[in-house]
């Protein structure tokens, strides 16, 4: 089991009830995968939460592994979001995070940093058998804490 989905499953309990697993985990990108048996809707569908919730773990996963990166330990919560469904999912799916704009994490850190709080956004892409399912916007909000 991948670090980050042994973390996830630990401290975000949902994770586990709905079957995530770690595909990929970098600094740049963040791929997490659930099934569709605890996820599935009275369509045989992917559920919306569900889908929702896999695109907010996968942002808010790239956002923690970063700052874990920099040395820097805080709460990292969800702010806002949009959610667009683009098709209905019949299996497995997955989500794919990116910084909406890899530039502003430099601004991202020295804000944090100097005031203990920050925002930034994070895009997910939801897919399902090799197609785009979905898109997730995310604004999440950093709260420096002192080191435990």
């Amino acid at each position: 089991m991948h670090s980050l989905e042994a973390y996830l499953h630990a401290h975000i309990p949902l994770s586990a009830s709905m079957g995530v697993s770690v595909v990929s985990a970098s600094q740049d990108e963040v791929v997490l995968r659930a099934p569709l048996e605890p996820n599935i809707n009275h369509k045989s569908t992917v559920f919306g939460g569900s889908a929702s919730a896999l695109a907010i773990l996968a942002a808010w996963s790239l956002l923690h592994l970063r700052l874990t990166a920099e040395g820097l330990h805080g709460q990292l919560v969800i702010q806002s979001n949009r959610m667009d469904y683009d098709r209905p999912m019949t299996g497995a799916f997955m989500a794919a995070s990116t910084l909406a704009d890899p530039a502003a994490w430099p601004l991202f850190v020295r804000t944090l940093t100097r005031h203990k709080r920050a925002r930034i956004e994070a895009l997910s892409t939801l897919s399902c058998d090799n197609a785009v399912a979905g898109r997730l916007s995310g604004r999440f909000v950093a709260l420096l804490m002192e080191k435990p």
